[in-house]
Parts: C-alpha cells; sequence; structure tokens
C-alpha cells in the first residue's frame, strides 16, 4: 500500500512564528504543494537519516578487520569474567 493510499488520521500540530510560517507558505507555493506536504517532504528523510545513523554502527576499515580479528580469535577469558561464567554454568549449566 503506497502513501497515497494509505488513510492519514493522524496529527502533528507544530507551533511557529508568523516569520516562520510566511517562510515556509512561500516555499511550499513555489513547489505548488501546501505547507503539510512541503514539511513532509523535508522532515521525513532527515527523520529517516537520523534514525539510520542513530541504528548502524559504521566502522572504519581499521576497526572493522580488529572487530573481525577478534570475533575469529577470540581472546582466552581470565580473572573475575571467567570465574563468573564458571559459576553461571555450574549453577545452570551450558
Amino acid at each position: 500500500m503506497s502513501d497515497k493510499t494509505r488513510i492519514k488520521d493522524n496529527r502533528i500540530d507544530l507551533r511557529v512564528t508568523q516569520e516562520q510560517k510566511e517562510l515556509l507558505e512561500r516555499a511550499a507555493t513555489l513547489k505548488g504543494v501546501s505547507v503539510s506536504a512541503y514539511t513532509l517532504l523535508h522532515v521525513l528523510p532527515a527523520a529517516k537519516q537520523d534514525v539510520d545513523s542513530h541504528e548502524r554502527l559504521v566502522l572504519s576499515d581499521r576497526d572493522r578487520d580488529l572487530f573481525m580479528s577478534v570475533m575469529e580469535n577470540p581472546p582466552a577469558l581470565k580473572g573475575k569474567l571467567k570465574s563468573a561464567i564458571a559459576r553461571y554454568r555450574e549453577k545452570y549449566g551450558e
């Protein structure tokens, strides 16, 4: 189902100054769309980018190589972590 055929029954109210409103109205008019359509046209891509950048981890080549190396050849466990895992396994099994 495309965005045009979905029912739009939710609202977002946005309070702006008179100058901001006039600027948005002028820009929307120049594009031949409503203020709502103009706002969505510009805000949704920015929102998607913010969510994507928050949910994705981008590593440098060096960091990626280091991560993959540690995943393929994990260091031996020692100290408190090793003893905590041993206690857990004794209590709950593998």
